[in-house]
Formats: structure tokens, C-alpha cells, sequence
């Protein structure tokens, strides 16, 4: 505003006069644009030429504006008519008209353009020249490949695609990332990742701001996660995502400015599972291996049983006890032969010889099995650790037991008895995989005890 308006005189400008400062503001707007700008008036004579022209070109503004069309100097003798023809007819077209030209550069070279033209138009709505706003197309082709990269990841990527700002928060979400994170894309949206995920947040969050704080990882990294929507009325369901993380920063500031991380993730769940599953079958057939190799160099039938045990404790279960039967049909009963350590973990040994028969309650999965003639799982499930030692205790195994698994003991056609495999609060419940090895691991136990001459 001038200093009369400011002081409140009622000495105004013009109609047609411009405000002071307007053609430095006008020129200070040209030359700060991304983009070249020139301009015509209705003879198509150069009236604009900014620095970003300039730089494309090489032709200052001195040295542009006053020509009359590009004819001679910005384009080729041949093409200067139809050059000149197509950006004056922009003049007259509704809209914007886009076109590629080749211009040629003060030190003689060729570049090709892509232009947008639009009518400039006087007071009275009359056109009046044109203004033309161009770039190198194989800039404008980088762009716009770059958006077209952007909407399709965000739309039709197979794999999972979120954009996360400095927060931590969700920004943009893909449809792939939604169905995975069991919820619409406009309800992750600043969404806290907490309320998403119930485990593996964490581990997220931190890698995020890693990323944020350092740049993007060397390689992907593998990460189990469990989404709060994928109940299915029990506990969720634990998904290994391979996730891939880049950190995003303003292309427009001078310095980088962290904008937030793009997480793109895959769902490989059945893949680590399958490989996970191979390992451990290769880990257990390498254990009854060397049992078997142990167990025959021991003299006393019993001390390999014991062995076969030991063995087979190995990244399987924390304690494992025998029991076998005595006494004939039907006064049998069930009596503990061998057990590890009921604290810290330990070789079996054998109970002793006191042969005392264990009074198990009603229902025990060990008498079960024997009943049976196959394996038993029983699990304390989500109890507090008060309930889990009391169901523990009550069926007469170590305290910090929490999961159980018992395997018949037959040899020649007889039931010799059970093995127990016991699990802490650490490791998950047992699965039929793991019944499948305990009854190997039975078997071979079973035939130490028949040459041991015990049980049945």
C-alpha cells in the first residue's frame, strides 16, 4: 500500500496506474519460477523472459525480449512459421494449448520443449498476447513419471505401501496396505501405529525413526507383527512382513527437509513359516541322529532312555519325565522312572527307587495318553502366573510348567507307559508337529525301557 493510503490522504492512484514496487514484484515472481516463461503481445513480439528460459536457452532477457517471435534466433529458419504460427494461435483457443517444439540454444544447440500456452487478455476480455510456460521434455517426462509412479503404487501395488509423516503416523495408505492392516484407508489416516498393530510396534516405530533420523537400511528387513483387527475371536494371528523403508525429503527446500518414511512391506508369512518348518525338521532328524549314535554306546538300557531324553529336550521342551506302568490288569498304576531337574533345566536321571506310584487327579492328560494309546496336549492357556503355577502343581509337574505334551511308551506290541515333555511361559504351546517328533522321540525310549526289562 502507498505512504498516502497509509496516512489516509485522498491523494489515489490511477485507474491504470500501477502500484509502486509492482514491475520489481513482477519480476522478482518470473524469475523464482520452476519453469521457463516468455511471453507475446498480439504481434507476437518477446515482452517476458525469465532466468529459468535463460538458463534452458542461454539467451538473456536483454537479449530476448523485443524480438519478434522466435524466428532467427530461438528457432530453426524452417520451422520459425510454424512455430510462431502455433503459439499465437493459443490466442484464440479456449483453454491451454500444449505442444513440443524444438528451440534452439544460443551456442547452437537443439533442445526439445514441451509448451503450455494460454491467452493473455486486456481489460475489456480482449486477447492481447500469449504467455508460454515450457521445460526440457526429458525433465517433464522424469516428472511426470514420477507422479505416474507414485499413483500407481498408492492404487494397484501388489505389495503394501505406506507413507508415513515425522509423527508416525499414517499420511497416505495403499489399498494393499489397508486390507492388511484390517482397516479402511481413510481410518488409518493419522492414525497412532499402536491402535493398528498389537505386537511388533515397537520394532516398527523404531525402525521408522531410525530411518528418519539416518536414511533408509541397506536391505529389507523381516519383522513379525500381529494386527488388532485380525482377532478372529482368539488371539491374533502373527504376520512376518519383509518391509523396505525410504526416507522422503522436500524436493522444493534448499536443505532436506524430512517429510516421513515410505514403508512398502510384503506379507511372506507362509514362506518364513515353510522355512522356518524345514529348519527345525533338519534341527530334530539331526538330534534323534545323534541320540541314536549316544544311546548305543551306553551299557545300561536305561541310561539310554535317559539320553534319548536328553537329546531330544534340545530346543523342544524345558523338562520331560517317565512314567511307567507296573502290576497287572486292572490294578496298574503309573510310576515316576525318570525326570530332570524340577528348577533350572538339566540331564534325566532316574526318580530312584523308592518306585512309587503318582497319584494323578482325575483327567490327567498322563493317564489319558495311556488310555489312549496316543498323544496329549494340555496348555494352562492365558492364565496369571498364580493359576498357571496351581494347574502346574496340581498335576504334579515343576511349578514354571505351562504347556505339557505326553507321549505313549509302547514296545512289542505293549504299553510300557508315558513320557511328559513340559514347556515354561517362554517358549508357545505345543503343535501336532511336535507331537509327530515326541512320539519318534517315544519309540526310541520305549525300546531302551522294554531291553531295560521296565514297565508294561
Amino acid at each position: 500500500m502507498s505512504a498516502s493510503r497509509q496516512s489516509g490522504t485522498t491523494d489515489e492512484l490511477g485507474p491504470g496506474e500501477p502500484e509502486p514496487g509492482g514491475a520489481e514484484l513482477l519480476a522478482a515472481l518470473l524469475d523464482g519460477m520452476d519453469a521457463a516463461l516468455c511471453a507475446f503481445d498480439a504481434d507476437g513480439v518477446v515482452t517476458h523472459w525469465n532466468r529459468e528460459a535463460e538458463r534452458i536457452l542461454g539467451w538473456s532477457a536483454d537479449e530476448a525480449v523485443g524480438r519478434p517471435g522466435f524466428a532467427g534466433w530461438a528457432v530453426r529458419s524452417a520451422d520459425a512459421e510454424d512455430v510462431g504460427g502455433r503459439l499465437l494461435s493459443a490466442m484464440h483457443a479456449p483453454g491451454r494449448r500444449v505442444d513440443e517444439f524444438a528451440l534452439v540454444t544460443k551456442d547452437g544447440g537443439r533442445v526439445l520443449v514441451r509448451t503450455q500456452s494460454a491467452p493473455v487478455r486486456d481489460g475489456d476480455g480482449k486477447p492481447s498476447g500469449v504467455y508460454c510456460a515450457f521445460s526440457e521434455v526429458h525433465a517433464q517426462i522424469d516428472l511426470e513419471r514420477s507422479i505416474a509412479l507414485s499413483e500407481a503404487l498408492f492404487e494397484n501395488a501388489s505389495w503394501g505401501v505406506v507413507l508415513v509423516d515425522a509423527d508416525l503416523r499414517p499420511a497416505v495408505v495403499n489399498e494393499h496396505a489397508a486390507r492388511a492392516l484390517k482397516m479402511g484407508r481413510t481410518a488409518l489416516l493419522g492414525r497412532p501405529l499402536g491402535e493398528v498393530l498389537s505386537q511388533g510396534v515397537e520394532e516398527l516405530e523404531s525402525a521408522l525413526t531410525h530411518v528418519l533420523a539416518e536414511g533408509a537400511p541397506p536391505a529389507p528387513a523381516e519383522m513379525w507383527v500381529a494386527v488388532r483387527g485380525d482377532t478372529g475371536g482368539g488371539e491374533p494371528e502373527r504376520r512376518c512382513w519383509r518391509s523396505g523403508f525410504l526416507r522422503l525429503g522436500s524436493p522444493l527446500a534448499e536443505e532436506p527437509v524430512p517429510l516421513g518414511v515410505g514403508w512398502l512391506f510384503l506379507d511372506v508369512t507362509e514362506a518364513k513359516q515353510t522355512e522356518q518348518e524345514a529348519a527345525q525338521l533338519r534341527f530334530r532328524s539331526q538330534q534323534l541322529h545323534r541320540a541314536a549314535r549316544a544311546a548305543a554306546e551306553c551299557e545300561d538300557p536305561m541310561e539310554a532312555a535317559t539320553v534319548q531324553l536328553d537329546f531330544a529336550l534340545a530346543g523342544f521342551a524345558d523338562h520331560a519325565l517317565i512314567d511307567v506302568l507296573v502290576g497287572e490288569e486292572p490294578d496298574t498304576r503309573l510310576v515316576r522312572t525318570a525326570v530332570t531337574p524340577a528348577g533350572a533345566p538339566g540331564p534325566c536321571q532316574p526318580a530312584g527307587r523308592a518306585r512309587l506310584p503318582v497319584r494323578y487327579m482325575e483327567g490327567h492328560p498322563a493317564p489319558q495318553c495311556v488310555e489312549r494309546v496316543g498323544s496329549v496336549r494340555a496348555s494352562a492357556g492365558l492364565a496369571t502366573a498364580d493359576r498357571a503355577r496351581e494347574w502346574a502343581l496340581a498335576r504334579q509337574w515343576p511349578e514354571s510348567s505351562v504347556h505339557a505334551l505326553c507321549a505313549v511308551l509302547r514296545s512289542r506290541g505293549r504299553t510300557l507307559g508315558v513320557v511328559t515333555f513340559l514347556r515354561g511361559a517362554s517358549r508357545t504351546q505345543f503343535e501336532r508337529a511336535d507331537a509327530s517328533y515326541a512320539e519318534s522321540v517315544a519309540a526310541r525310549v520305549a525300546a531302551a525301557l522294554d531291553l531295560a526289562g521296565v514297565g508294561g
